[in-house]
């Protein structure tokens, strides 16, 4: 299992702060998040991901054009998303857009397609919240279509139909990796199995341990349908810092404006300390010391039976250098101590 555990970063380019507390232009949060990017690939770190919102917390509402930056001052991490938001974008675009990531980056460009857990993008665009489950579902199927590398023919009601319709630039080698980002539906779970891709968890709360029964819906179902055996990942947030205390007390804050604003537009009650201590002793935020973190993604990693894990890294306002050494120690530190564990 050692030999083939890919690990990897994610950030959603959140808004973060200066030393004095004061907010970062939105421009310089996503030259940052390329300097982020190039310190990974250095480290060795396998894959970076990017997401993508339309809202003023986050920075990036286009990852495939910072993938794009990224490309040409990395030499080998895997650069994909995390993830795009399909449902309010055209699955013909977002293919032309990864594959030219792919041709600047000799072939390192993935896509991990989902419904996103913010909604801005629909009234952005022009689509009807009521029309959610019909546009993903019609979305992924023209997406697989063109994942064949083949004139598309295809027909559904949210767009008038192809007829032997070639796609530009095509994928230099191979097909574009595509996985779909699930969050906890089994329906979904079922749904990257019949396409036979591969499936991203978004564990991002509770014990990690509590996605196995999804882990054996999705085998199960490749089984029944007949597809190849494909990889299982998990993306969840974390934190290093030189120790547990520190990496705790330099987080907490950072994490609590995060949570409170979200969960202030979701009715949610503020988040507490107690709340925050408990998902890092026991759920799914995996913040200390290089060891602490590597000793909870190694149990992930097993439990889950997971190839690739990818560290949620940016949290809120969290400062930019505080990131750069979090990213620091997972790469130089974290990595090789989980991969010992997993040996």
């Amino acid at each position: 299992m050692s030999n083939t555990v890919e690990f990897g970063l994610d950030t959603f380019g959140d808004v973060t702060a200066d030393d004095d507390g004061a907010l970062l232009p939105q421009a310089e949060v996503i030259r940052n998040v390329v300097d982020e990017a190039v310190l990974a690939d250095q480290l060795g770190i396998d894959f970076i991901g990017v997401g993508e919102h339309h809202r003023n917390d986050f920075a990036v509402s286009t990852p495939e054009t910072v993938l794009a930056g990224i490309a040409t001052r990395t030499n080998r991490i895997k650069l994909g998303s995390a993830v795009t938001v399909l449902s309010s974008d055209d699955p013909i675009r977002v293919f032309q857009r990864f594959s030219t990531v792919d041709a600047l980056s000799n072939g390192r460009a993935e896509v991990i397609l989902g419904r996103g857990s913010f909604t801005e993008s629909f009234p952005l665009f022009g689509f009807q919240l009521s029309d959610y489950e019909t546009l993903f579902t019609e979305k992924l199927d023209l997406f697989a279509a063109l994942l064949k590398g083949e004139p598309v023919s295809w027909q559904g009601s949210i767009r008038p139909p192809l007829k032997d319709q070639s796609v530009y630039p095509p994928i230099e080698t191979g097909t574009l990796k595509t996985w779909i980002g699930v969050g906890g539906s089994p329906e979904s779970v079922v749904r990257a199995a019949r396409y036979n891709l591969p499936l991203m968890l978004a564990i991002i709360g509770g014990n990690p341990q509590r996605f196995r029964p999804y882990v054996d819906l999705y085998h199960q179902a490749l089984d029944q349908l007949g597809g190849a055996k494909q990889p299982i990942g998990v993306h969840s947030p974390g934190y290093v810092a030189d120790t547990d205390e520190q990496a705790r007390e330099e987080l907490w804050p950072h994490y609590k404006k995060m949570h409170d604003r979200i969960g202030g537009e979701r009715g949610w009650p503020p988040t507490s300390r107690a709340s925050f201590n408990s998902e890092a002793d026991l759920g799914s935020l995996y913040v200390g010391s290089p060891e602490t973190v590597a000793r909870k993604i190694a149990a992930t990693v097993k439990g889950l039976g997971a190839s690739r894990f990818q560290m949620k890294y940016s949290s809120g306002p969290l400062p930019h250098e505080k990131m750069m050494h979090s990213i620091e120690l997972y790469g130089s530190k974290v990595i090789p101590m989980v991969r010992d564990l997993i040996a």
